[in-house]
C-alpha cells in the first residue's frame, strides 16, 4: 500500500523558515511528480510547489522566492524549504504524489504550519 509520510511542520515566527519532508513508503516506481498544498481554514487546496520527475520546479506565485522545492537522493522524497514565512502561509500542508501512468494519486496525512506574527 502506498503511503505518503510528512514532518517539519510547527510554529514560527514571521519572517522565519521551516523545511517540510515526504517520503513515499510502497512503491517501487517513481512518482511521475510530487508536490506541496496548502489548505487554510476556510479556504480550499491550494497548490504551493511541484516538481516533476525531471526535476521541473512550479510554484504558487504567493511563494516564488521564497519557496523552494527539492527532490532527496531517495526515489520519492520531496522537500520543501520555507523562508520569509509570512503569517499568511498559515495552513495544513500536503504533500501529493502521482502515478500518471496508472491514474494514481496519493496524499499525505497534512502537517500544520503555524506563523505568528
Amino acid at each position: 500500500q502506498v503511503e505518503l509520510v510528512e514532518s517539519g511542520g510547527g510554529l514560527v515566527q514571521a519572517g522565519g523558515s521551516l523545511r517540510l519532508s515526504c517520503a513515499v513508503s510502497g512503491s517501487v516506481f517513481s512518482a511521475t511528480a510530487m508536490g506541496w498544498y496548502r489548505q487554510a481554514p476556510g479556504n480550499e487546496r491550494e497548490m504551493v510547489a511541484t516538481i516533476t520527475n525531471g526535476g521541473s520546479p512550479n510554484y504558487a506565485d504567493s511563494v516564488k522566492g521564497r519557496f523552494t522545492i527539492s527532490q532527496g537522493n531517495m526515489k520519492n522524497t520531496v522537500y520543501l524549504q520555507m523562508n520569509s514565512l509570512k503569517p499568511e502561509d498559515t495552513a495544513v500542508y500536503y504533500c501529493n504524489a502521482n502515478w500518471d501512468t496508472w491514474g494514481i494519486s496519493r496524499w499525505g496525512q497534512g502537517t500544520q504550519v503555524t506563523i505568528s506574527s
